[in-house]
C-alpha cells in the first residue's frame, strides 16, 4: 500500500442533534480501530489547541484512500481533507529513529 499524509479537518453542521454528534463520534472511535488494524491508518496526532487531526494513511492508491478507507468513518460527510501522497526519503531514518532498510 502507499502512504498518504491527510489532514482531516470536521466541521459539524450547525443545528446537528448533540446526541447525533456523539454517536458519530463513539462510531468513529470504532472505526478508526478497524482501519488501524487493518493498516490502513497507522498514525494520527491532533495539533495542540486545534480541532483537526493529521494522519498517516495507508491505501493502494489516492482514490482508494478517498473512498474505500476515509469514506467509510463516519464523520466523513462533514470532513474536508488535505491528502499528500507520500514517498520514502533516502534519508529516512527508519521507524522510531533506526536505520534505514
Amino acid at each position: 500500500m502507499k502512504e498518504f499524509l491527510v489532514v482531516l479537518t470536521t466541521t459539524v453542521p450547525e443545528g446537528t442533534d448533540p446526541d447525533e454528534v456523539t454517536r458519530r463520534r463513539a462510531a468513529e472511535a470504532v472505526r478508526a480501530g478497524e482501519l488501524a488494524a487493518t493498516g490502513h491508518l497507522a498514525r494520527l496526532w491532533r495539533p495542540v489547541g486545534e480541532l483537526r487531526s493529521i494522519g498517516l494513511w495507508r491505501a493502494d492508491d489516492e482514490v482508494d484512500l478517498r473512498e474505500k478507507v476515509l469514506g467509510t468513518l463516519p464523520l466523513w460527510p462533514w470532513m474536508t481533507a488535505e491528502v499528500t501522497a507520500l514517498q520514502p526519503h533516502p534519508n529516512d531514518p527508519g521507524p522510531a529513529g533506526g536505520p534505514a532498510v
